[in-house]
Order: structure tokens, then C-alpha cells, then sequence
């Protein structure tokens, strides 16, 4: 049986749920059939997500705020019950130089995507382990598993979320709770157009050429598309993937294993 068969009637939390990878992960559960908390910063497009689907609920937080976190819980799983799949999506990137990156950015950049997903699942984590039930997914990167040059903050924040990945499902191993991340490539999203247009901005390259330029790191010489990330996450949401824990899963074309 597929995941979709295996999931329905379930509760989950995807954060950054406004756009891209987010959006498409909230809709292939939704259409799963499971309740889906959404957040991000920004409430008019969590409110359009949300109208995609009626599964799907937006509540505005930030995920570098302990205490908003706390409150997104409360709120959501007194409506909607306790969370069994927890996506820790949310991100940000930016491109520097190590040598021109400034604290505020370094710190920034780990706020956002390491911090933010360790304050994502970890009030998860105990009503997880008391039900012995829980999937949790971390949206890395191919950053998390080798190095890219201009984005040191990135690349160490992500590093970063595989290992918390692999430390978590290390302590959940036999409570029925699964730890994963998955590790797309370029994904063709809002965040890549942000990249293209600061290669632009920089180098004076066209947008044809600063998408080839990105695209050709993916051996398969293409984007990565957002609904092939939520296909992964998906699955792994699933009881066919009741034994896979403790994995970052590249989604890459072969750029990265």
C-alpha cells in the first residue's frame, strides 16, 4: 500500500508551509488526507496555501521564537489533536564570502535554519515517544552533506541539521518515532529566483546563464522539483517507511549520496 492509503485522518505540523517546498509538502499531505498545521512569518501566504486545501490551517509564527512555537502547539493540537508528523522546513540563504560575513548574518542564518528546526520538533518530541508514534522530517540540503563555496553560514547550519537528524533518531530508535532529513539539490522555487538574481547582481551574468550555472550541478542537468521533495517526505510520513530512521536522503539527480 502507498503512503497516501496508509496515513490518512492523521495531524501534521510543516513549517515555512507559505511557499515552495513547503507549499508542496502541505498539499501532498493534505492530500493524504491529513489535517495540516502550516506556519511562517508571513500571514497572506499562509492564508492562500490554505485555500488550496481544506485540510490545510495557517497559523503565523516564527520559528526562531521559542515562545511562538510553544503557542503554535498549544493552538493547533487543541484544534486538530497532538502532531504525529512534524516537517521542519523553514530556511533562509543568503551568498557572501566567508571573509565579508558578518556576525549578524552568520548568526542570522543558524537562528533560522538550525536553530528554528530544533525549535520546530522538540516539543514534539515527548507526546511522540509517550504514544510511540511520530514521524519527523528535516528539509536540509545538499549543503548539509558537502560544502558550497560563498555560503558558509548555510552550508554549517545545515551540516548542522543532520546532525541533530542523527542525534534525534538515535534517542528515538525504539520508541516507534522516525528521524529523517531529506536533501534536495537546487529546488525550483522562490529561494532559487533569489539566487539567480544575486549571480545576476554580482557577476553580470544573464538569467540564462545563471541558471545553467546552477542547474549544471545537478549531474542530471535539471532543477529539482518541489513536488519530488514532498514525494519523499510523503513516503517517509508512511508505515511503508516504519524502519527508515536516521537517514539524510539526497534528491539531488546525483550531485551528492
Amino acid at each position: 500500500m502507498t503512503a497516501a492509503t496508509m496515513i490518512p485522518g492523521k495531524h501534521a505540523l510543516v513549517t515555512g508551509g507559505g511557499s515552495g517546498v513547503g507549499r508542496a509538502i502541505s498539499l501532498a499531505l493534505a492530500g493524504a488526507g491529513i489535517d495540516v498545521t502550516i506556519c511562517g512569518r508571513r500571514e497572506a501566504e499562509l492564508a492562500k496555501v490554505a485555500g488550496e486545501n481544506d485540510r490545510i490551517f495557517g497559523i503565523a509564527a516564527d520559528v526562531t521564537d521559542e515562545a511562538a512555537m510553544a503557542s503554535l502547539y498549544e493552538r493547533a493540537q487543541a484544534a486538530r489533536g497532538p502532531f504525529d508528523i512534524v516537517v521542519a522546513n523553514a530556511g533562509m540563504a543568503g551568498s557572501t564570502p566567508a571573509h565579508k560575513t558578518t556576525l549578524a548574518d552568520w548568526q542570522r542564518t543558524l537562528d533560522v535554519n538550525l536553530t528554528g528546526a530544533f525549535l520546530t520538533v522538540k516539543p514534539a518530541l515527548a507526546g511522540m515517544a509517550a504514544r510511540k508514534m511520530g514521524r519527523i522530517v528535516f528539509v536540509a540540503s545538499t549543503a548539509g552533506l558537502k560544502g558550497y563555496a560563498y555560503v558558509a553560514p548555510y552550508v554549517a547550519a545545515k551540516h548542522g541539521v543532520v546532525g541533530l537528524m542523527r542525534a534525534l533518531a538515535a534517542e528515538t530508535a525504539k520508541s516507534g518515532v522516525t528521524v529523517n532529513a531529506v536533501c534536495p539539490g537546487f529546488v525550483e522555487t522562490e529561494m532559487l529566483e533569489e539566487s539567480i538574481q544575486r549571480i545576476i547582481e554580482k557577476t553580470g551574468r544573464s538569467v540564462e546563464q545563471a541558471r545553467s550555472s546552477l542547474a549544471s550541478t545537478n549531474p542530471q542537468g535539471r532543477f529539482i522539483q518541489p513536488q519530488e521533495v514532498a514525494a519523499a517526505v510523503l513516503w517517509l510520513c508512511g508505515d511503508a517507511a516504519q524502519s527508515i530512521t536516521g537517514q539524510a536522503i539526497s534528491i539531488s539527480g546525483g550531485e551528492t549520496w
